[in-house]
This record gives structure tokens, sequence and C-alpha cells, in this order.
């Protein structure tokens, strides 16, 4: 295999931004888009030129020319179908969350590791060089000992009825789609799990998350803190917080043009060169260094796993008013 055969399971508007990197990267091939309906496919595949459209989704898993899928599905159907695609032979880039369990995780990597295939989680901004930037600031210790790692995501939420982040049985929520990111981050930064998490929600009267904000303490003694949500206006950022300086990091979880990286020391502030790569490039190309040279992914899945449980215990400490050691 020279080039990756790639396949989209779903019509999500998340897949344009994958087409983009899939067409920009030299290693990978879109062929095909599966929808539940047939008329939806062809509509789909005819708008974003994809060679074939196919329904239903197994059909997708079916074909010999098809080697990767990704999943965009909504979030409580990623378990099932990243299982069925690697018990199908298929390598899969299933966004986030990749799961809304730790089980649910290992449910992926058993079926991945029983099928020789690659399975991955789609965070983008760990595969861009902005975040290469941030840890190699902090792993060289220009901040001094870290004491607290502060983020935000947060935006206006539109068509709250009918959005499928507002749906509980999908898996909606603020946390699962936005505040995964700072929450993934400050444990990226710490490499690690925190000891123990205290969790704040204000809730829809179906029980999903519209606004959550969160505090974490690793065992090393740094603090994290965090809010997201759907009723604040847009805001996308971390801050590290040394014994010696600070680094602010605007705009972190989709690089752009926005995109800052500013150190702090004192009254000081300068910014710091990062390259500016299209924000899934990166994870598109670091997919298919998995598949074809069998690189180690930078997403092991016990990051993941790492994150859905994280990510629960966030969720259990909201519902009982309680710290929740992990």
């Amino acid at each position: 295999m020279t080039k990756v055969g790639w396949g989209l399971i779903g019509t999500a508007r998340i897949n344009r931004s994958i087409i983009g990197a899939l067409r920009q990267s030299a290693r990978g091939e879109l062929r095909a888009v599966a929808s539940r309906r047939a008329e939806t496919a062809a509509a789909y595949a005819s708008e974003w030129n994809i060679p074939s459209a196919v329904s239903p989704y197994e059909a997708l898993l079916e074909r010999d020319d098809i080697d990767a899928v990704y999943i965009g599905l909504p979030n409580s159907l990623h378990v099932a179908w990243s299982v069925r695609a690697l018990n199908a032979g298929k390598h899969v880039l299933c966004e986030k969350p990749l799961a809304l369990t730790p089980e649910g995780v290992d449910e992926i990597s058993h079926a991945a590791e029983r099928n020789g295939r690659v399975a991955a989680e789609g965070f983008m901004y760990r595969h861009h060089p902005l975040t290469r930037a941030v840890i190699d600031v902090v792993r060289q210790g220009t901040l001094g000992p870290i004491r607290v790692i502060k983020g935000a995501f947060s935006f206006m939420l539109v068509g709250r009825d009918t959005d499928i982040r507002t749906d509980a049985a999908l898996g909606g929520g603020s946390l699962w789609d936005v505040g995964c990111y700072p929450a993934s981050y400050a444990c990226l930064l710490e490499q690690a799990a925190p000891r123990d998490v205290v969790g704040w929600q204000v809730a829809a009267p179906n029980g999903i998350d519209l606004t959550f904000a969160a505090m974490m303490r690793f065992d090393s003694g740094v603090l994290a803190q965090f809010d997201c949500g759907f009723q604040s206006p847009y805001r996308a950022e971390m801050e590290i917080v040394g014994a010696d300086g600070v680094l602010r990091v605007d705009v972190p979880f989709k690089a752009g043009a926005d995109s800052r990286l500013r150190l702090v020391h004192g009254r000081d502030e300068s910014l710091l060169p990062f390259t500016a790569d299209p924000p899934y490039l990166g994870e598109v190309d670091d997919f298919h260094a998995a598949v074809l040279d069998g690189t180690p992914h930078p997403i092991p899945l016990s990051e993941s796993r790492r994150t859905a449980r994280v990510l629960t215990a966030l969720y259990a400490s909201a519902a009982s008013n309680h710290v929740v050691q992990l």
C-alpha cells in the first residue's frame, strides 16, 4: 500500500475539515462516503466531489478499496462503529471523544489489537506545531516549576433545540464537546491524570451541561482549572503559569491565523514562533505514518482512556457535588 484509501462514515459537518486535509496529504485518497440513506450519500458525494457514495454504513466496510474510515457520527455511536470497522479490517480515525467511558476505549483498543489495525482519536490540536511549541517551552524549564494550568473553550450554540450536541441520548454536553480540549491539554502537559477533580455544571432541562467549570489536582502539586460551555461568547485559550513566567496560548485547539503564543516575564511579553500548518493536516499525516510506516501514533489509546476517565469523573463530581478521586 502506498496510499491509504479513505471512506467517511456519515455526513457530519466536521467532515469538511478532514476532506480538506486528506486532499492536502500526499499519502491518502478519499474514495467514498456512506450515509444511512442512499440519496443523502449521493448528494453529499456530489457536493464534495467524492468518487463514490454508498448506503448503509456497512456497505462501506465491505469494500476492498477502503483501508481506513473517518467516523464523525454522534458521540454515542463512536464505540460501536469503531469496533465494527476494526473488525472489518479497516483502520479507524474517530472524532473526539473516542468514547463516553473508559471501558468504551478499552473495547476499541481490544478490537484494534485483535485485528492488527490502527485506531486513533481525532484530537487535531495534538498534532499541530503550536502544541509542540508549547510542550517545548514547558519541558525546557523556561517557565520554571509549573504551578497552575488554566483553560477555556466556549461559544454560543444556536439552534439548540435541534443540535445533536444538546441531545443527552447522543452523548451531548459542553464538557464532551469542547471541555475535553482544555482537560486533555492539562493532562498532556502533566503527562498524567489528575489525582482528584471537582466539577460544577449548569444543566438544561434534559440534563446536558450547557456550562461546565472544573478543577483538577495533580500528584505533582499542579492545579488546573477550566470552563467550557454553549452559553458564552467564543473563547479558546490556555494559560500555563510557572514560578518564573507565564505562557499564554490564544486559539490553541484549532490553530489558525489568530493563534498566538505569548511568553510573559513580569511586564515583558514576547511572541514565540511556531509553524502555521493547516489545523487538520498533521492529524492526517500522522495517521498515514502509523498505517503505512508503522510509526507509533502520537495519541495512544491509553491517552484517550485517560481523557475519558477524567471527563466521566468530572461529570460524577458535578452530579454528586463532591470531590471525585481518580
